[in-house]
């Protein structure tokens, strides 16, 4: 893994979110195909540069994700 590859994980995190808005972590993984820890590099990536916020969902505390800025 290196950060070329991560930053194509992260270009697909984003399309998936820019397309839905918001978007829990099963919903990035059944539209990206990525598996769970390139999803999480891909946030990670993502939040370094202050493009997304999280929440909670609910009672089953899932988190979600969304565009900001």
């Amino acid at each position: 893994m290196n950060t070329d590859t991560i930053g194509t994980w992260a270009g697909l995190v984003w399309n998936a979110l820019n397309e839905a808005d918001v978007l829990g972590l099963k919903q990035i993984k059944k539209i990206t195909k990525l598996k769970e820890k390139e999803i999480y590099a891909a946030l990670g990536w993502l939040a370094c540069e202050r493009k997304l916020a999280f929440e909670e969902s609910g009672d089953d505390k899932e988190l979600l994700v969304r565009l900001v800025g």
